[in-house]
């Protein structure tokens, strides 16, 4: 018998890690790459959490903690979703977990039995269709499209759903996208998810506060507070705050689920890391000033990469409400071969050769499950943005149709 798990035929490595990590080996190796592969900002976490940490450390808060979270690290989500959205959550109605990740797969482990059925719009984060698996679930996709702004429509939504539908994942802004959905469009799905009572509703909100132009970011517990007793509200420091390598995540639902995904993190991880907890509680509670500095950042090289992608011969590139990310179609340079000889048959091809001969590393849109496009983290300097833009379109105008 085979010594690893079937459960692993199921599932893929993590893409946009395999492209930061290759990318950081050809660094390594000595060659100029660009990596825009890595979900992660470039800014620093800011000093007042930084000194919250040190000032844990040196009160000597090192010590294992309640599993699912200190209690005043569970007070200070409770008093964000309450200010920020609107939402009342007792703290035993919260958990604290090693990153937003672990928070979605927990609720995904401790929920899916096989035949249950799991609704994810694409594009997509990565890593949901493998958690599903993991979890013994059923991936239901749903593809948008570029003409509704890659989101997904109301009858879409309405025409994914059966009888064994047991969870709807919706994340916006998006990962890979940036597309947010407003509130008029996100009330038009809640409409349908409250006539089909059997389903619950996971959210991904891990990009509420970076959102462009006026736009207003929502949840869809918010939006229709008849979904409250069967939505689970997940966020976490990674991306506002700056604080990806600290790993803390969190959500708030239904107390019942919170429960069985406590007792999944029991048999794992047990709590976060004592020193990020703390670190987290001075996020959320101190000064909420420096995001919208770091948004406006954010955009501005938004509206840099959009342009510089959208004069690359064969690219079209979407304006997107929020996140940092935009998500090009490719559809101009399939069938071509690069200035190198490469033949372009797929989005997969196009990244590759536009590593191997420009130095630029990004993730391919089959990876987020629709082609052809791929992924462009802006979460890198002005200069840096702009080089890559350049190697971009020096790749694109050197396409031809072979031979």
């Amino acid at each position: 018998m085979p010594f690893l798990s079937r459960t692993l035929d199921r599932v893929k490595p993590s893409p946009t890690v395999a492209v930061t990590q290759l990318a950081g080996e050809l660094k390594a190796a000595g060659q100029d790459v660009i990596g825009l592969g890595a979900g992660e900002p470039d800014f620093d976490t800011p000093d007042n959490i930084k000194a919250a940490a040190i000032a844990a450390i040196e009160a000597g808060k090192t010590k294992y903690t309640a599993l699912d979270g200190i209690p005043e690290l569970k007070a200070a989500i409770c008093d964000k979703f309450r200010r920020e959205n609107g939402l009342d959550y007792a703290p035993s109605q919260v958990i604290v977990s090693t990153g937003g990740k672990q928070v979605l797969f927990n609720a995904l482990l401790a929920t899916l039995n096989p035949g249950d059925e799991v609704i994810i719009p694409a594009p997509y984060w990565v890593s949901y269709p493998d958690m599903v698996q993991i979890g013994g679930g059923t991936p239901v996709i749903v593809p948008g499209t570029a003409e509704t702004g890659y989101k997904i429509t109301p009858e879409a939504l309405e025409a994914a759903i059966t009888p064994a539908t047991k969870w709807f994942i919706f994340n916006s802004p998006s990962n890979p996208t940036g597309a947010g959905y407003s509130r008029d469009e996100l009330r038009a799905l809640t409409d349908v998810l409250m006539r089909h009572e059997h389903v619950w509703v996971m959210t991904d909100d891990m990009y509420e506060h970076l959102v462009y132009d006026g736009f207003t970011f929502a949840t869809p517990a918010e939006v229709a507070p008849g979904l409250y007793d069967r939505t689970l509200t997940v966020n976490g420091v990674s991306k506002a705050y700056a604080m990806t390598g600290w790993r803390i995540g969190y959500a708030a639902g239904p107390a019942e689920v919170i429960g069985a995904m406590r007792k999944v993190q029991s048999q794992s991880t047990t709590n976060p890391c004592s020193i990020s907890q703390w670190a987290a509680v001075e996020a959320l509670t101190g000064p909420q000033d420096f995001l919208a500095t770091r948004a406006e950042a954010f955009r501005a090289r938004r509206d840099l990469v959009v342009a510089g992608l959208n004069a690359c011969p064969g690219i079209d590139c979407a304006t997107p409400e929020g996140a940092f990310y935009v998500y090009p179609s490719i559809a101009g340079c399939i069938g071509r071969v690069s200035a190198g000889g490469a033949r372009i048959e797929t989005d997969e091809d196009f990244c590759t050769a536009l590593l191997k001969e420009e130095g630029v590393a990004v993730v391919f849109g089959a990876a987020f499950g629709l082609s052809p496009n791929f992924r462009v983290s802006y979460a890198v300097s002005d200069a840096v943005l702009e080089e890559a833009c350049a190697r971009i379109r020096r790749f694109c105008e050197g396409l031809h149709d072979g031979g």
